[in-house]
C-alpha cells in the first residue's frame, strides 16, 4: 500500500529539522526496522537540542549499543516509491528542479552519467537528478557514494540500516564500481570525487581534477559517458569555509564552516537537510566512448581532464549567461 502523507508529514515537509523525520517514517512504511526511530523520539527533533536527548532516549532503548546494521541489496521498487512520494514534491516545489537540452537525453542505458558535484551537505543535487532521470525514461539510478554515507556514525543513527544500499547506492570503491557497470546500471558519477562536494565557497563553480577511473571502466565496458552540467547546486550550503585539518582528523569527508553551522548545532536533525535553491541540469551530448582496451592511465587522464575542461567551458557560459 503507497504511503500517504498525514498532516505531520506536511509539516514536516515544510518544517526542515522534520525531514529526518519523514525520511524515516517513509522507510518504516516499506520496512521493518526494530531498532529505528519511535513516535517517543520524532517530536524531540522539532525543539532546539532535542535531538540529542531522543538520541539518548534511543541509545538506552537499545541497550546503550548502536542500530543493528544488516546487509542491504538495491530494490528498484522502493526507489521508485521514494522517489514518487517523497522525492517529488521536493524537488519541485522546494528545489524547482528542471532538466534542459532533453534532445541529448538517450532513450536507453547503460549510462555512466558525469556531474558536478557539490554543496559541502547531503548529496541533494544527485538525489534529485535521479528523480528527474527516472520521471523522464523511467530508469533505477544508482549514484556512486562516498564511503562515509555507509559508514559515518552519524548516518547510522540519522537513517535506517541498509538505507542508502536500498535507494541504490554504489560505494566508491574500485570493485564496487566496476561490479555496477558490469550490470549495466544507469550509473551517477562525480568524476571529481570528494574533492567536488569539499570545495570552500570561494572556489564554486571551479571544477577540481577529474579522477581517472571512470574513463578506463566506460573503455572496458563499452559504456558511453553522459556529462551533465548543474547549476544552483553550490548555494545548497553557501558561505562555507571547509576545516581540511580537523575533517581528517574527525573521520569526515568534509567540515564545513558557516552561519548556517548554528543551526545545525541545535538542530541535528537538520543534516538531511540543505538551502532551497534552484536546480537546473543541463544535459550535454554523449562523451565519445573508446574501443581501445589496452589504454593506458595517461591516456584516460588526458580523456578526463579534456570532458573537464569542456564541462568547466559550459558552466562559465551558462553562469554567464545567467548572470
Amino acid at each position: 500500500m503507497s504511503y500517504r502523507f498525514s498532516w505531520f508529514d506536511r509539516f514536516c515537509l515544510w518544517y526542515p529539522p522534520g525531514w529526518l523525520i519523514l525520511f524515516n517514517r517513509h522507510w518504516q512504511h516499506y520496512h521493518s526496522d526494530p531498532d529505528g526511530w519511535t513516535w517517543l523520539e520524532y517530536p524531540l527533533f522539532l525543539i532546539p537540542g532535542g535531538f540529542y536527548v531522543a538520541l539518548l532516549i534511543r541509545w538506552l532503548r537499545l541497550g546503550c549499543r548502536l542500530p543493528r546494521q544488516e546487509t542491504a541489496k538495491f530494490e528498484p521498487n522502493y526507489q521508485q516509491a521514494f522517489r514518487e512520494e517523497v522525492l517529488a514534491p521536493i524537488a519541485q516545489y522546494y528545489y524547482r528542479a528542471e532538466l534542459q537540452q532533453m534532445e541529448n537525453l538517450p532513450q536507453n542505458g547503460p549510462l555512466i552519467v558525469a556531474m558536478n558535484h557539490a554543496g559541502m551537505c547531503f548529496p541533494w543535487d544527485f538525489m534529485i537528478l535521479a528523480y528527474l532521470l527516472g520521471k523522464a525514461r523511467g530508469w533505477a539510478t544508482q549514484p556512486l557514494a562516498g564511503v562515509s554515507l555507509f559508514d559515518h556514525p552519524w548516518v547510522i543513527w540519522w537513517l535506517p540500516p541498509g538505507w542508502s544500499q536500498v535507494l541504490g547506492a554504489v560505494r566508491a570503491e574500485k570493485e564496487e564500481f566496476a561490479a555496477a557497470l558490469a550490470q549495466k546500471t544507469i550509473l551517477l558519477y562525480a568524476p571529481e570525487g570528494l574533492r567536488g562536494p569539499g570545495k570552500a565557497w570561494q572556489n564554486r563553480y571551479q571544477l577540481e581534477t577529474f579522477h581517472p577511473s571512470f574513463i578506463r571502466l566506460s573503455n572496458i565496458y563499452q559504456i558511453p559517458i553522459l556529462p551533465i552540467v548543474c547549476i544552483g547546486n553550490e548555494y545548497l550550503h553557501p558561505f562555507t569555509v571547509h576545516l581540511r585539518k580537523l575533517a581528517k582528523r574527525l573521520n569526515l569527508p568534509f567540515l564545513p564552516i558557516s552561519p548556517l553551522m548554528i543551526f545545525f548545532i541545535l538542530f541535528p536533525s537538520m543534516g538531511v537537510w540543505a538551502m532551497k535553491t534552484r536546480l537546473r541540469y543541463f544535459i550535454q551530448p554523449d562523451s565519445e566512448t573508446a574501443v581501445d582496451l589496452d589504454s593506458n592511465r595517461s591516456n584516460d587522464y588526458v580523456q578526463a581532464q579534456r570532458l573537464r575542461e569542456k564541462m568547466q567551458n559550459t558552466i562559465n557560459t551558462l553562469l554567464i549567461a545567467n548572470c
